[in-house]
């Protein structure tokens, strides 16, 4: 039985704090998603450049977060969902299996959060595996329309016998989200007391590993104060049965 771990991880830019007591970091999130020993790690609010933080930051790295967060033999892939006055941020995937090809769609609901997909075709000991990593707005009216439109995406892009995985941040604090996505025979493991945000003192679970096509026989979160100061989300770690 070959086992899949597949981890989602909202960032949060690798700074965490506000203003002049805000701290880098993104070294600490390398060491951090190294220690997962995830197979593919889903990234969201990576940043490709920020030129404001970069001159503040001494320690700044020079790769962009993405190829920076990826562990030795990993290919990284990153596709941008905002431009702001300073850079842009967006999806990463991190992947220790081959990446066959990768595509981005604009998921943006209205002009104030820009969002995106990133889908990601991974070779998995020779099965075809479709990651779709996504960050889904903050307003709910927004998230269903998302939903729907991920919905279509997968109907029209990924083959219906294929295994997909759909994971990252759904800002969902109910059970609208998980609904929506069983219907399109999407299910998330379900495990009770699993909880991500905020990561200091969780108190609900937005960030998800859904699978359609793949067994889940295992979810995680870990905890500790290492990892509720590097962002303001909790890892998540699914196992599937492949």
């Amino acid at each position: 039985m070959t086992i899949l771990r597949v981890a989602t991880y909202n960032i949060h830019k690798g700074v965490q704090g506000l203003g002049p007591i805000r701290r880098l970091e993104i070294h600490n999130l390398g060491h951090a998603v190294e220690q997962l020993d995830a197979d593919i790690i889903c990234l969201q609010e990576v940043r490709k450049l920020n030129r404001s933080e970069q001159k503040y930051f001494t320690h700044w790295p020079d790769l962009p977060q993405a190829d920076y967060l990826a562990p030795e033999g990993f290919e990284a892939v990153y596709q941008t969902n905002a431009i702001t006055r300073h850079g842009e941020h967006g999806n990463a995937l991190l992947s220790r299996w081959p990446v066959v090809w990768h595509k981005h769609e604009d998921m943006s609901d209205h002009r104030f959060e820009q969002r995106g997909l990133l889908h990601v075709h991974v070779m998995v000991h020779g099965v075809p595996v479709h990651v779709i990593v996504v960050h889904l707005g903050l307003i709910p009216a927004s998230r269903a329309r998302q939903v729907q439109q991920l919905a279509t995406y997968i109907a029209r892009d990924v083959p219906p016998d294929a295994p997909v995985i759909v994971a990252g941040d759904f800002n969902d604090w109910g059970s609208q989200m998980r609904h929506a996505l069983n219907r399109i025979h999407m299910y998330a493991f379900d495990k009770a007391g699993v909880r991500t945000y905020p990561s200091r003192l969780p108190l609900a679970q937005l960030d998800y590993v859904y699978a359609r096509g793949l067994k889940p026989v295992g979810l995680e979160v870990p905890r500790g104060r290492i990892w509720w100061r590097m962002s303001d989300h909790l890892p998540l770690l699914a196992e599937f049965e492949m």
